[in-house]
């Protein structure tokens, strides 16, 4: 793997050829990922797989015409036709009013903070197997856990470099940690499977293996016996290991792309009052250790800590350069990039703050209701916002969490399940997305 200098020299360097070879703007993008994981099952090893894959991506400009092409060789010849032929295909595509690259004046400018995303450490096989071999065990060892369909321990390195013909050049480069458990529990017909993982920055700040795996089995032996959930209105609990799908709809309809293409629920609800009061929603790229963190988007622009939702209200679009020059506004630092293709947009680390009550609180006063810890299907319409999915979980009865139900569906519409959320204090930044325990009154289940 390049050293985080080299990368960026590799992506200026691409953009320095075009500039020559008669580009009248081009940016680079150079991606290299490098990852070890280990799979076992039944406490003996499974799998062992090593990777490690670069890719580079030019884009150029001739007026508002514009080509993307990318390359996994990084020979000096292949690199020069490269150019090339990003050349000819530009001059053969149509014109796009709104193309270009980020605002020069607009450009993030350096020393960009140390967010402490590489701890510089590389695993080897061994230790990984060693992990999780004692996840697996810790699931195995749970009462009711009958069978398992293994744990995973990985580790893996990343480099991004982004240079572009205004004056751009930024690398950055972060080490990642993942371990997980899935195990059964039951007999004969009565089975039930569930899960645990997590993932890191650094290497000391991922769970214990013993703790993910204790969880994994605890939680399928909880599941074990379901029953048929009565069909109605009631309130639906989330856990917080799936409430992050709702910030999710929220976060593809506010999209710049969506909100030009006016393909959004949310096309006219700029400045209006989605949530409840005191609920707001956070995107922090610049997070210490965050999965989601970086200094920089996929243009270049500087990456700032933002409000989306705040107290309640939207505050604004996520855009990149072309979506935000259509809708006459300025990009707001979310661009996402890859190697090929224009431009997206993505969030960074987002969590939903202002949840006051805990999880017990939360729940007193539901007579009846169901507490969803899986969802199923993509019955999600981001352009009138209907929501249908498919769920696993537990009833609650008179305030508390009672059996296991599965095999039914809830269903809204967001606008009206972002009104009527309401959410306990037990936020934990342990993922990209992080919420805490949610509740949504009034959505239609639909079981026996």
């Amino acid at each position: 793997m390049l050293l985080p200098h080299e990368a960026l020299d590799r992506a200026t360097r691409l953009v320095e050829q075009a500039k020559k070879a008669g580009a009248d703007a081009a940016d680079a993008v150079y991606a290299c990922d490098a990852s070890t994981e280990v799979q076992v099952r039944l406490g003996a090893l499974e799998d062992v797989v090593r990777s490690e894959g670069e890719d580079i991506g030019l884009r150029v400009f001739i007026g508002q015409r514009s080509a993307t092409i990318s390359s996994s060789s990084m020979n000096p010849d292949v690199l020069a036709k490269l150019v090339d032929r990003a050349l000819d295909m530009a001059r053969e595509a149509p014109e796009d009013q709104f193309a270009g690259l980020a605002p020069a004046e607009l450009l993030a400018k350096g020393p960009f903070p140390d967010l402490q995303s590489d701890d510089g450490l590389d695993p080897d096989p061994q230790s990984l197997r060693e992990v999780a071999l004692a996840c697996e065990d810790a699931a195995r060892a749970v009462k009711g856990v009958t069978n398992s369909e293994g744990a995973g321990a990985s580790a893996g390195k990343s480099i991004f470099a982004l240079a572009t013909s205004d004056g751009f050049a930024g690398v950055s480069h972060a080490t990642g940690y993942g371990m997980s458990a899935s195990v059964i529990a039951g007999e004969g017909d009565d089975k039930e499977r569930d899960y645990d993982w997590h993932s890191s920055r650094h290497l000391s700040d991922l769970n214990r293996p013993e703790d993910i795996g204790r969880r994994a089995g605890e939680r399928a032996v909880r599941r074990l016996n379901p029953e048929m959930v009565k069909s109605g209105n009631m309130p639906v609990v989330f856990d917080p290991r799936i409430g992050g799908s709702m910030i999710g709809h929220l976060i593809g309809s506010i999209s710049g792309s969506a909100i030009a293409r006016k393909t959004s629920f949310l096309l006219d609800k700029l400045g209006a009052q989605l949530f409840n009061t005191g609920l707001s929603i956070i995107d922090d790229p610049l997070r210490v250790r965050g999965l989601g963190s970086r200094t920089f988007d996929g243009e270049g622009l500087p990456a700032a800590r933002r409000t989306i939702i705040d107290q309640g209200v939207l505050t604004g679009w996520l855009m990149e350069s072309a979506s935000a020059r259509q809708l006459g506004l300025q990009p707001t630092g979310h661009a996402s990039r890859g190697v090929s293709g224009a431009p997206g947009t993505s969030p960074s680390n987002l969590h939903l703050e202002g949840g006051i009550v805990s999880v017990a609180e939360l729940i007193a006063d539901i007579k009846q209701g169901v507490y969803v810890h899986e969802l199923s299907g993509q019955g999600v319409n981001p352009v009138t916002g209907d929501y249908s999915r498919g769920a696993a979980g537990f009833r609650i009865e008179n305030g508390e969490i009672a059996g296991p139900v599965a095999e039914f569906t809830i269903a809204g519409n967001l606008i009206d399940m972002f009104a009527a959320l309401t959410a306990a204090n037990d936020l934990e930044f342990i993922r990209a997305t992080n919420v805490p325990t949610l509740r949504i009154d009034g959505m239609m289940i639909a079981g026996a």
